[in-house]
């Protein structure tokens, strides 16, 4: 399970379908509907906040825009809890790490895609996001 803390407008066509499958998992785990995934690490910050499954709906939400703008018709009913939450803080070293990690799926997988995050410089992150100094998370797998 990979829930991409950079804006999802960086991820290619196969890569922004496995974020919405997987983040409606986490929604599903986060809801108690299944048993798989319980304890998976990129679970954390989501079961951390105050309202976590308004948190993955708030993710789930800025994805289907991504979708949306790209003309993709993703089942918005799919997404339970919506609405205003507060923010997730994010490590710049979190941040880094993520787009290197991208940037070595998008140099096999598409390379007009690879261009546009390597130009980006500091990317953008998912608006869930708030960005504070530090390394990578502790919960990361690097």
């Amino acid at each position: 399970m990979r829930l991409w803390t950079l804006h999802p407008r960086y991820l290619d066509r196969a890569g922004l379908l496995a974020l919405w499958r997987e983040a409606l998992l986490a929604q599903a785990v986060l809801a108690g509907l299944t048993r798989g995934y319980r304890n998976h690490p990129q679970l954390l910050r989501f079961r951390n906040h105050r309202e976590p499954r308004a948190a993955i709906g708030a993710y789930l939400t800025g994805i289907l825009e991504e979708a949306l703008r790209r003309g993709y018709c993703f089942n918005a009913e799919k997404i339970g809890t919506r609405g205003d939450v507060e923010t997730i803080p994010a490590t710049e070293g979190q941040i880094l790490y993520e787009r290197g990690h991208l940037l070595g799926k998008l140099a096999v997988r598409d390379p007009a895609a690879w261009r546009r995050l390597n130009a980006a410089g500091k990317p953008a992150t998912h608006r869930l996001f708030t960005i504070r100094p530090g390394p990578v998370e502790s919960w990361e797998k690097t």
